[in-house]
């Protein structure tokens, strides 16, 4: 199946659910697009601020039923990281080839440092604004300070989507093909990220790994 095709096919499942039930069928897509990633946002919610604009759904309805569904989304994948937990974790880490526990330290440390942020800017970047909610989870983030965040982050993208949906009418679809370009950007780095760590640990191959912690 074609890029292409995906947009078009998810397109019309969206479609469905919000003739169906509705602006809740909106927040159900976006918690299901939190969930499973290669459901794209930047169809969904172009698409429900379109279909707004047609009068068909209330614009504000569609802005607090998405958001909630981000917020329901991303709370099961902070209870997912909070089952999977730090423990868990690190055993998981300590068996797997080129990582070291030390790693898992740092980031540990990153994200307790820079929890708040990282939350709530990870709700804007595509992948990212998925994948976030499980550290959160395994650190333990105060789960209202994580509501929090979630809610403020979730409510900028969603608005910003929707709200150019709604302006740009049958011409939706400029969004996806911008959010794209901006999602293969966060790949390249990430890759380009990765490739830099493999390269670092391949270097040190005889780093010992650090005792386990706490």
């Amino acid at each position: 199946m074609t890029t292409q095709s995906f947009a078009t096919t998810v397109a019309d499942w969206a479609v469905g659910l919000m003739e169906t039930l509705g602006a809740p069928g909106a927040g159900v897509a976006i918690a299901l697009e939190n969930l499973f990633p290669p459901l794209p946002s930047e169809v969904i919610l172009p698409l429900a601020g379109f279909t707004a604009a047609q009068g068909t759904l209330v614009l504000w309805h569609v802005l607090v039923w998405t958001t909630a569904g981000s917020v329901v989304g991303a709370l099961l994948l902070y209870g997912l990281g909070a089952w999977l937990g730090r423990d868990r974790l690190r055993s998981i880490v300590d068996r797997m080839p080129l990582v070291k526990l030390e790693d898992v330290d740092k980031a540990e440390t990153w994200f307790n440092r820079h929890g708040d942020w990282a939350v709530l800017i990870g709700r804007v970047i595509p992948i990212v604004r998925s994948l976030i909610s499980i550290p959160a989870g395994v650190e333990r983030m105060p789960l209202s300070r994580f509501l929090l965040f979630t809610t403020l982050g979730s409510g900028v993208w969603n608005t910003l989507l929707v709200g150019a949906g709604y302006l740009l009418g049958d011409q939706w679809h400029i969004v996806e093909e911008s959010v794209g370009v901006f999602q293969k950007v966060v790949i390249v780095v990430a890759v380009l990220l990765i490739v830099w760590w493999l390269v670092k640990t391949l270097r040190n191959p005889d780093r010992p790994r650090h005792a386990r912690q706490r």
